[in-house]
């Protein structure tokens, strides 16, 4: 187990140290942190190995076999389950539906043919530029193109 150094918690007007400090995290808590932002591209590559594969054995498999309707659908559904978790301030059961909504985007990437690099590599792109710029700058659809 990796022990937590302690902080030098700010003091208050009255110097004792305030409660919401967090504690300083130890390097190799700094490093795992750093590498867990590649859970998704390991969820990534699970998923990607479960196309085609028996959906009786894997829910992955079994999503994707259903066709891209039922995978927006339940994407679509735990996006929804998320936001009222949001709304709701229950801050612990918003963090496990936002777990479910990544891994349903990832089963949505999966079936699209659309990789984590891909994605990364447009918020590469658009980093630095205010959101109204960049929004200002996408192309409009052709009004066939609407949906």
């Amino acid at each position: 187990m990796i022990k937590k150094v302690p902080s030098k918690a700010p003091k208050s007007r009255k110097g004792k140290a305030t409660q919401d400090t967090p504690e300083r995290a130890t390097v190799a808590e700094a490093a795992a942190m750093a590498a867990d932002s590649s859970v998704l591209e390991r969820l990534y590559e699970v998923v990607q190995s479960r196309k085609g594969t028996d959906p009786t054995v894997s829910h992955s498999a079994r999503l994707l076999s259903r066709g891209t309707s039922k995978i927006a659908q339940k994407f679509g559904e735990e996006a929804v389950e998320c936001l009222i978790e949001a709304v709701a301030g229950r801050r612990t059961l918003l963090v496990g539906e936002s777990a479910d909504v990544l891994y349903h985007l990832i089963v949505l990437w999966v079936d699209a043919g659309i990789t984590p690099e891909d994605v990364w590599a447009e918020l590469r792109r658009r980093e630095g530029t205010s959101g109204i710029a960049e929004k200002a700058s996408r192309p409009r659809p052709a009004d066939s193109e609407k949906v």
